[in-house]
């Protein structure tokens, strides 16, 4: 039986160079199972994948993607854990079930092709199930594997989020907003940072965001969030810009508080970079990098949702066809979701 696959087809210069194929469907080994793929998310990596951005490794003609849920419909004749028609995810980085990732070799999409396809063969290792009786739709599952995990991972990591702290959220792309709901349900204070005023009345509205700060309005905009926690700071910070705005985020930081380095979207000049370790010293503050996690975590988060009955941020959702997926990155690309951009490959 053949497949509809989604491949990079030559240079990664372009989204437009996203191409479907037919190919065959893999067999599971021993130890995999066989996933129909219902729901595909994107994150910004698909689109750094897609320019050559990503300063991690990628093969050449990937297939892009590390996000799905789905229906497993085979299973190798070594899995016990897993039975046919069960609902599951996988995780980003197959070899990494618990604890750091070791490295960036195994990571779906990148160095080893990913999820943009019909079906997907994984460890059993690295899957988790998610309910079928879930009111959730398998896009919105999707969008656990990365920035679930990564939000989660953010919150309860390292040290673990205690009700009342406050978090501050870098914009309002996914992972800003996965963890919004996240600690919202953990019983945190929240405070998301925008350059749009629409923006961020709709996630007070939608999400229940507690403050919100116009970083346009406020280019130093740690001097509000300071005056809106009179003067303490916040105890976590989203630090989804990167070096641009990690100066910031230092000078809003509690005493002793957490600083999530997430992503790359607001790069410095070598010459403007903040003094880093003088800043993290003054305020006791942990920086530290998050690069997604561990299966363990993602059966953290997932038994997180399912108990707190959450519902997950999907701002659009696309057909599996080669020009709709090519919109979607572009819709993507364009930042104008909140929320995470999905794919539905199958009903």
């Amino acid at each position: 039986m053949s497949q509809t696959v989604i491949r990079f087809n030559g240079p990664r210069d372009s989204v437009r160079n996203l191409k479907a194929f037919k190919e065959e469907i893999a067999e599971p080994t021993k130890y995999e199972v066989l996933i129909r793929v219902h729901g595909v998310s994107l994150n910004y990596r698909d689109i750094a994948v897609a320019t050559s951005l990503y300063p991690f490794p990628v093969k050449d003609n990937v297939i892009p993607c590390s996000d799905a849920a789905g229906v497993i419909v085979k299973v190798g004749e070594g899995v016990k854990k897993f039975a046919v028609g069960d609902h599951v995810i996988g995780t980003f980085d197959l070899s990494n079930l618990f604890g750091q990732q070791k490295d960036w070799n195994n990571g779906q999409g990148g160095p080893i092709d990913g999820v943009l396809r019909e079906y997907v063969c994984l460890p059993a290792a690295s899957v988790v199930q998610i309910p079928k009786e879930s009111p959730l739709s398998f896009c919105e599952w999707s969008t656990l594997v990365c920035t679930g995990v990564t939000a989660w991972n953010a919150l309860y990591g390292n040290i673990p989020l205690r009700p009342g702290q406050t978090v501050l959220f870098q914009g309002t792309g996914g992972v800003s907003i996965s963890g919004l709901i996240l600690a919202k349900a953990a019983g945190a204070r929240t405070i998301v940072t925008s350059s749009s005023d629409e923006k961020l009345d709709f996630v007070k509205q939608k999400f229940g965001a507690d403050l919100t700060v116009n970083y346009k309005k406020h280019p130093e905009w740690s001097k509000e969030v300071l005056r809106l926690t009179n003067g303490e700071g916040v105890d976590y910070i989203f630090e989804n810009g990167g070096s641009g705005t990690i100066g910031e985020s230092l000078k809003a930081i509690k005493m002793g508080g957490n600083i999530s380095v997430i992503g790359f979207l607001s790069p410095a000049e070598q010459s403007k970079m903040p003094d880093v370790a003088s800043l993290a010293l003054a305020k006791g503050a942990v920086v530290r990098g998050i690069v997604v996690g561990s299966t363990q975590l993602l059966e953290e988060v997932t038994r997180f949702v399912t108990t707190k009955g959450l519902r997950l941020p999907v701002d659009k959702v696309f057909d599996f066809k080669e020009d709709a997926v090519i919109q979607a990155y572009e819709y993507v690309s364009s930042g104008s979701q909140i929320g995470r951009v999905c794919i539905k490959v199958a009903e």
